[in-house]
């Protein structure tokens, strides 16, 4: 997510189908409480969880 990729586009790099993406990114979105992938990335370079 951190690159702007799409489900699509991530599921080729990881060898998934783009709905098992959309479950997984809708996931995470969920456990950090936030509404956005933009949010969430954000978060996560602001923790540091990701660089």
């Amino acid at each position: 997510m951190i690159e702007g990729l799409n489900h699509t586009q991530i599921a080729r790099r990881l060898i998934f189908s783009p709905s098992t993406i959309k479950s997984h990114v809708s996931n995470v979105l969920s456990k950090l409480g936030v509404a956005s992938r933009t949010e969430a990335v954000t978060l996560a370079l602001r923790h540091h969880i990701v660089s």
